[in-house]
């Protein structure tokens, strides 16, 4: 009888901690396989969990998840990536044999965007910053190593044309997709994906040293929503 009325007395809010749970530790379940299995390479395995993980910010979404949560969540998640860079953890994250900060500027975006955005009411913004810089960021990469012929350089940076055609097409379908969800179809719509595509594709092309996992959803969301109270 306490035991049912402790389950029927649990908030919604555990539910849905206990459904993001779930989806980072299968996430980061298949990362550490394809690490540690060979299955992928490192760079591979690494952008499972940076477009895996991002996609929670779409739960907290769904959710109305409170701010303090992804807030929190933030910290607790920094301080990791910090602790990680010098113990053996989440080695299919850092496993890439490059110095960056990538992973740590990844978590504390979040939060920032979260803090930001939840605290407007407006947190479609947020979504769409975390979003263009997991998939856009995470599948330029991926494109631009397989499949870039087309290389240049920016100051000691190799980049692709290839990588950088796939960050502004994936960062406009993202900003479209959202924007079309929230205020519908509209000339604002394409002209605000549009700018939000080409700034992030400048940021993540010029942004050293993991930066850009700060610069583009920063950028991006800050800019979606500047553009969308000016036209």
């Amino acid at each position: 009888m306490l035991l049912s009325s402790w389950f029927n007395a649990v908030p919604g809010l555990w539910v849905q901690v206990a459904i993001v749970a779930a989806w980072l530790a299968a996430v980061g379940s298949l990362a550490e396989w394809l690490y540690r299995n060979k299955a992928a390479g490192p760079e591979v395995a690494r952008k499972v969990v940076h477009i895996g993980a991002g996609n929670v910010i779409l739960f907290a979404w769904w959710f109305q998840t409170p701010a303090w949560v992804g807030v929190g969540a933030s910290v607790l998640f920094s301080v990791l990536t910090l602790l990680s860079y010098r113990l053996p953890i989440l080695s299919s994250i850092n496993g890439i044999g490059r110095k960056s900060l990538g992973t740590f500027f990844y978590a504390v975006s979040i939060g920032l965007l979260v803090a930001w955005f939840w605290s407007l009411g407006s947190p479609h913004y947020a979504v769409l910053g975390v979003l263009v810089m997991t998939w856009g960021d995470g599948l330029a990469a991926l494109i631009g190593q397989r499949f870039g012929k087309h290389p240049y350089k920016l100051w000691d940076m190799h980049k692709s044309w290839e990588g950088s055609l796939t960050m502004g097409l994936v960062s406009f379908v993202v900003s479209s997709l959202i924007l079309l969800a929230v205020q519908g179809v509209s000339w604002q719509t394409w002209l605000i994906a549009l700018s939000v595509a080409i700034v992030a594709t400048g940021l993540e092309a010029f942004s050293k040293f993991g930066i850009d996992n700060l610069t583009v959803p920063l950028g991006s969301a800050a800019l979606c929503f500047v553009l969308s109270q000016v036209l």
